[in-house]
């Protein structure tokens, strides 16, 4: 008999810096690899929880909570980076902050070939963009990356990036 594999605790660590940066709207596109997350998010009556059709709109989303008083995020996938590029010059250009956590795709073991050019392509179209980006590549650092991201975003008034490594998230075989 195989053993069970115990879930992942970064989407909970995640969420906890939420509750400690005082993250009160959260912006998403569907993802795998933030589904813990959200649903974390999603059963917390203090967090407004909206699925997005499409990344661009968590942008503006977003511009619109800090404009009301509120912290926010946006989570999505690195194949949505490419979405935002045009309203990411509104956070840009008018300072205002925007915390993304993305999930990587396109890097190690990835066995869909139409993830590699946007997984490839994400930091420098992100850091062509303005957006500051970091990058976590471990589980047991992602907790503190996004404290240090959202320290970063909110106190300066910068887009912040956080990518995490597929590595992270762990690939899908398809082979079986």
């Amino acid at each position: 008999m195989k053993a069970q594999k115990k879930p992942p605790t970064w989407p909970d660590e995640i969420y906890d810096v939420f509750k400690q940066v005082n993250i009160r709207q959260v912006a998403y596109v569907p993802d795998a690899g933030h589904t813990r997350l959200i649903n974390r998010c999603n059963a917390d009556k203090s967090m407004k929880v909206i699925s997005l059709t499409t990344e661009e709109e968590g942008v503006a989303m977003l511009a619109g909570t800090w404009l009301g008083g509120e912290r926010g995020v946006l989570l999505l996938q690195s194949s949505g980076v490419g979405n935002c590029t045009n309203l990411l010059s509104i956070m840009h250009e008018c300072r205002f902050p925007l915390l993304m956590i993305v999930t990587m795709r396109g890097e190690w073991g990835e066995f869909n070939p139409w993830q590699l050019s946007m997984g490839q392509g994400t930091p420098p179209v992100l850091q062509h963009s303005g957006v500051i980006v970091q990058r976590a590549d471990r589980a047991e650092e992602v907790a503190e990356h996004v404290f240090a991201a959202a320290q970063l975003t909110f106190n300066t008034s910068r887009p912040v990036a956080l990518l995490i490594s597929q590595r992270v998230i762990g690939f899908k075989d398809w082979s079986k």
